[in-house]
C-alpha cells in the first residue's frame, strides 16, 4: 500500500533497564522573539500603535480644553427641525445646504440673508433677468455662499437638502415684456427643479403667487378659493404659469413620493426692489423721491395688501421646515386702497407729492386681501411690521439708490 505520509525516522529501541528520558518542557519565549513576531505582523503593529495613541490622545483631551465644559459630550437633542410646525424659542436647524433659484432678486437676497445667518450653506441659482447681483455682493467672500448664472430652464445638477424656487419675473412690467419667458420659467424651470429635488431627495419649496386667484370673487381670498383668472389675458403667462406650478408641484409629491411646499405670496415691499420694478409701492416711492407725480390706474379704489419683506421670509423658513404642505397663503391682511397708500407715502416722503390718474390696465384685481388663517394656526407666522413701520425703511434704500443715478 503507498504510503500517504512521510514517517519519522525509527529509533533503535533502549534495553529494557535503561530509565525513560524526561519529555523537554518548551523554551519560553525571550523578549526579542516577541519583537521579532511583531515586527513581522505589521498588522498588529498599526492595531497596537493606533490604540495607544488614541488611549494618550482622550487621557490628555480634558487637560487642554479651551473650556472647563468643552470636553463634555454633545446632548443636543437629536430630532430634526421638520419634526414639528412650531419652532420652539431659541432653536436653530442643523445646518443644511441649500440652493435659492432667484436669489439675487428682491425677496430671494432677502432669504439668502437669513439662511447665512442661521448656519446654512447657499448657493444663489440666477440668470439676472431681473435679479441683481449687487443684491447679493455682500456674501461673495463667505465660504458657505455660492453664486451661479445659470437659467432654470436649463436642467442642473447639485448635492442639496432643501430647494427655494424663487425664480419668475414677477412684476407685470418684466414678465409682459417677456410672456414666453415668464411661462417657460414657471413650467420648464419648476419641472426641472422638481426633477432635481427627485434625484437628490431633497425638500422643494414654490413660491406661488396671489395672481394664481385672479380678480376674485371672494374676499378675503381662502386657500381653498380656486380663483377667478382669464386664462388668454396679457397677465395670463404669470397667473396661469404659477397654476400649472403648483400642479407640477403637486403631481411630483403624489406620483415621486417628493417632499414640496407651496406659498402663496401677496404684494410684498421693502428694500432691493427695482426702482422701476412697474408696482404699486415702488412706482409711487420712486415717482414721490424724483419729485413725479404718482401715477394711480384707474379710480384708485382697488385694494390690496402690502407686508414687508422681513415677514415673508419669516413665513417661507417656516413653511419650509413645517410638517405642512400648503398651499398657504403669506400676506399681511391690512388692507388699502391705492388712493390710501398714495396718502401714506405723501407723509413719509413728501407732503406736496401730487397724484396723476391714468386708465387702469387689462385685468387688474379690484380687490385682494389674504385670509391668514391656516398659516397662524399651522405654521405659527403671522407678519409684525405694519406699513407705516416698513415704508421708511424702503424709502431710505431707494433715495440712496437714486441720488447714486
Amino acid at each position: 500500500m503507498k504510503q500517504l505520509h512521510k514517517s519519522s525516522p525509527t529509533q533503535a529501541p533502549s534495553p529494557a533497564h535503561a530509565p525513560a528520558p524526561k519529555a523537554a518542557k518548551p523554551a519560553r519565549p525571550g523578549p526579542r522573539s516577541w519583537i521579532g513576531y511583531i515586527l513581522r505582523e505589521q498588522r498588529l503593529l498599526f492595531v497596537l500603535l493606533g490604540a495607544l495613541i488614541a488611549t494618550t490622545f482622550f487621557l490628555i483631551r480634558p487637560y487642554f480644553s479651551l473650556s472647563p465644559s468643552s470636553h463634555l459630550p454633545d446632548v443636543r437633542p437629536l430630532f430634526s427641525f421638520a419634526a414639528r410646525s412650531a419652532v420652539p424659542p431659541g432653536f436653530r436647524p442643523p445646518p443644511r445646504r441649500v440652493v435659492v433659484t432667484g436669489g439675487a432678486g428682491f425677496v430671494g437676497s432677502h432669504l439668502v440673508d437669513r439662511l447665512l445667518e442661521q448656519g446654512d450653506s447657499v448657493i444663489v441659482v440666477d440668470n439676472f433677468f431681473t435679479g441683481r447681483k449687487e443684491n447679493v455682493a455682500h456674501h461673495l467672500r463667505n465660504p458657505r455662499f455660492e453664486l451661479l448664472r445659470h437659467d432654470v430652464v436649463e436642467p442642473i445638477l447639485l448635492e442639496v437638502d432643501r430647494i427655494y424656487h424663487l425664480a419668475c419675473p414677477a412684476s407685470p412690467v418684466h414678465y409682459k415684456y417677456n410672456p414666453i419667458k415668464t411661462i417657460k420659467t414657471n413650467v420648464m424651470g419648476t419641472l426641472n427643479m422638481l426633477g432635481l429635488a427627485k434625484r437628490v431627495g431633497a425638500r422643494f419649496l414654490l413660491t406661488s403667487t396671489s395672481e394664481v386667484y385672479g380678480d376674485p370673487l371672494e374676499h378675503p381670498q381662502k386657500e381653498s378659493y380656486w380663483g377667478h383668472v382669464n386664462p388668454i389675458g396679457v397677465r395670463s403667462c404669470y397667473d396661469e404659469g404659477k397654476r400649472t406650478a403648483e400642479t407640477s408641484t403637486m403631481d411630483y409629491h403624489r406620483g415621486a413620493g417628493v417632499e414640496v411646499r407651496i406659498a402663496r405670496i401677496f404684494n410684498t415691499y421693502g428694500p432691493r426692489m427695482c426702482l422701476d420694478d412697474g408696482r404699486v409701492v415702488s412706482n409711487f416711492v420712486a415717482q414721490a423721491l424724483r419729485r413725479q407725480p404718482m401715477t394711480v390706474y384707474g379710480d384708485g379704489k382697488q385694494t390690496r395688501s402690502f407686508q414687508y419683506v422681513s415677514d415673508l421670509v419669516a413665513g417661507l423658513m417656516a413653511l419650509m421646515e413645517s410638517d405642512h404642505i400648503g398651499p398657504f397663503n403669506l400676506g399681511n391682511p391690512g388692507e388699502f386702497t391705492m388712493l390710501e397708500l398714495a396718502q401714506v407715502v405723501k407723509e413719509t416722503i413728501d407732503p406736496m407729492a401730487t397724484i396723476e390718474f391714468k386708465p387702469n390696465t387689462a385685468d387688474d384685481p379690484h380687490m385682494r386681501k389674504p385670509d391668514i388663517t391656516k398659516a397662524k394656526q399651522l405654521l405659527h407666522w403671522e407678519p409684525n411690521v405694519s406699513l407705516r413701520e416698513g415704508l421708511p425703511l424702503m424709502v431710505k434704500d431707494f433715495r440712496q439708490r437714486i441720488s447714486d443715478e
